[in-house]
């Protein structure tokens, strides 16, 4: 293992986990902690339509899957921010209309891409150097934007309702937010691919939600949790010539079961 360390492949493969490790701890606690997965699974899924827009016109995909996710998340967050009752449907909604459009631009390209399916199923083998750049200016850029409004975040989080009578600009951060997902979302695809991006962004900030006593501590460790997962499950998959990106899910998966079943057990032994 030491030695495939060295290849530059392997390397990049490593960077790109960990800064998604990092983008999917703070926006999946973000994420856990609003009670909106089925959002952020919404935007994620949708994203297949820049997929499409980027093979369809032979233009770059990453460029094209960041802007087509952030209008994803425009149009969701401006539908449902007044409309609580019918968040599901309208996401539900988002969610098939943006796969339905990747699914038919890519009928409708000429030929067969076999990197076509490194966006649903993740291949962070093949992410090259110049992805890792980009990768390397969102987390900045995450990070730089929920540490200027953390108060404001940490606030709406836990109650939007007192946060809107106090003043705090309820609205504009709800768009933040959803936008700052898609961002994590197109840094994740690479990685884990659109079928599985959901399990990262929620196994980590679940574990250690009931263990932190803030927002900020919450970040933290599932953004460590999430590093663990990733580089485990590169290990596996390198030992056993498996797929990466299922196996980093499986792996998280795995730690979970055993946590839960564990926390289990010991709740049964206090009583």
């Amino acid at each position: 293992m030491i030695e495939v360390l060295q290849l530059p492949f392997m390397q990049n493969a490593i960077l790109a986990g960990i800064l998604a490790s990092i983008a999917c701890g703070i926006i999946g606690s973000l994420v856990v902690v609003n009670r909106s997965v089925f959002m952020a699974g919404g935007i994620a899924h949708a994203a297949y339509g820049g997929v499409g827009i980027a093979f369809f016109f032979s233009l770059p995909a990453l460029p094209c899957i960041i802007g087509f996710s952030l209008l994803v998340a425009l149009l969701m967050a401006a539908l449902t921010v007044r409309q609580h009752g019918r968040m599901d449907t309208i996401i539900g909604v988002l969610w098939a209309v943006g796969m339905a459009t990747g699914i038919i631009l890519v009928d409708l390209t000429p030929g067969y891409n076999v990197d076509l399916l490194s966006f649903l199923f993740g291949s962070i083998l093949a992410v090259p150097r110049s992805d890792v750049h980009i990768m390397t200016a969102l987390v900045c850029l995450i990070v730089v934007v929920v540490v200027l409004f953390y108060k404001e975040l940490l606030s709406i989080s836990y109650d939007r309702e007192f946060s809107q009578v106090r003043g705090v600009k309820v609205v504009p951060l709800h768009f933040m937010i959803l936008c700052l997902v898609a961002i994590a979302v197109v840094m994740t695809i690479r990685v884990v691919g659109l079928i599985l991006i959901m399990a990262l962004f929620t196994i980590a900030p679940y574990l250690v939600e009931k263990y932190t006593k803030s927002l900020a501590r919450m970040m933290f460790w599932a953004s460590a949790l999430n590093i663990l997962f990733v580089l485990a499950g590169l290990w596996l998959s390198y030992s056993f010539d498996l797929t990466s990106g299922a196996t980093i899910i499986l792996t998280a998966a795995c730690f979970f079961i055993v946590f839960e079943t564990t926390a289990a057990v010991m709740r049964k032994l206090r009583q």
